[in-house]
């Protein structure tokens, strides 16, 4: 349990101050607007209508040509990183959540930050489209995975957190309900608590969180629940994220925190400042290159658009079907766990 939940105090310090400042400035944000338009409330009412929106993909799966689009309801597409909300209801402890990978599925599938609409695109690598190995007993990845929209890991910054820059992508998100759920997918979920991983020298926070409608909902509200009710499933996930790149030749990641997992309020306040540096980006008040802030819906900023361009021609395209997945995605790698083995009695 320690192990889990005791922080070093030289790392406390800065959450707590972090979280002060949020504390005095979280009463102003349910009016904050983005620039002079009617803009977007930071946090939204649980009870605010809300979008209904649908993947509608281009391209081959599994090429560099597949692109999954999000589609609102009013047939028009959305931008997954810009346009789909956050949904932060502090009271519930719940935000929304856009599904890139499925569980038990290896294709490296993820928000395109580059490209105007944001479509989910599969990750490329020297050419190739990227597939994650399979870490024995495991295929794929352990949970679904995916992203919060309008957050933003900011790359141009050095964080509090082991003075590193974010990756510069939308927060990183583990669903560990019990449903399988497809690339698109957009789903209310409740936050536990979250991992901060250091990969290739930059921060990336992954945040677990459950399904509002999952059976473990009701029993899990704090990280600490998780490890009650799911044993092992922490552990086993800390893991394989430690793990996952060593069959590309590639050397174990490491975790700030001394490895802890952190609690739920604290998530929070990392995902409110995400939300923040994701504000900035949107508003052209950080000057980052390579990032498409093209949207559909959020009126006081600059790259408001009223329709992308390409609207009715994705709209309009065939469904093709899937290209073949490498036999070598099937081969499962095999490492040694860094936690300590059960007793035989």
């Amino acid at each position: 349990m320690k192990h889990f939940f005791t922080a070093m105090a030289k790392n406390t310090v800065p959450i707590l101050q972090a979280r002060s400042r949020l504390a005095v400035t979280l009463r102003h944000l349910s009016a904050l607007t983005l620039g002079n338009g009617p803009g977007k409330d930071i946090t939204e009412s649980p009870n605010a209508p809300k979008a209904e929106y649908t993947p509608v993909c281009v391209g081959q799966k599994y090429t560099q040509q597949y692109k999954n689009y999000c589609v609102e309801d009013s047939n028009k597409i959305v931008s997954y990183f810009h346009d789909v909300p956050l949904g932060l209801d502090l009271e519930r402890s719940t935000a929304t959540m856009v599904v890139e990978i499925p569980r038990w599925t290896n294709a490296k599938f993820e928000i395109n930050t580059e490209l105007p609409g944001n479509p989910i695109m599969q990750d490329v690598k020297k050419g190739k489209v990227r597939f994650v190995h399979n870490l024995f007993p495991y295929k794929g990845f352990l949970f679904n995975y995916g992203a919060f929209p309008q957050t933003w890991e900011d790359p141009t910054i050095m964080h509090d957190v082991a003075g590193l820059p974010g990756d510069g992508d939308p927060v990183d998100v583990c669903e560990i309900g019990s449903a399988v759920l497809s690339t698109g997918t957009v789903k209310t979920v409740k936050i536990l608590g979250s991992l901060a991983l250091v990969d290739d020298g930059e921060l990336d926070w992954k945040v677990v969180v459950v399904d509002v409608n999952d059976p473990l909902a009701k029993v899990c509200s704090e990280i600490e629940d998780v490890l009650e009710n799911c044993p092992c499933l922490l552990e086993l996930t800390r893991e394989w994220f430690r793990n996952y790149k060593l069959p590309e030749g590639k050397l174990q990641n490491k975790f700030a925190f001394d490895e802890t997992y952190r609690g739920r309020k604290e998530t929070i306040d990392v995902i409110l400042q995400c939300h923040g540096a994701w504000r900035r980006l949107i508003m052209g008040e950080t000057a980052a290159k390579n990032f498409s802030t093209f949207n559909c819906t959020l009126d006081g900023s600059p790259n408001h658009v009223a329709r992308f361009d390409f609207n009715d021609r994705v709209l309009g395209s065939e469904l093709e079907p899937d290209a073949e997945i490498p036999a070598e995605v099937s081969r499962s790698h095999f490492f040694k766990p860094e936690f300590s083995s059960p007793q035989n009695g």
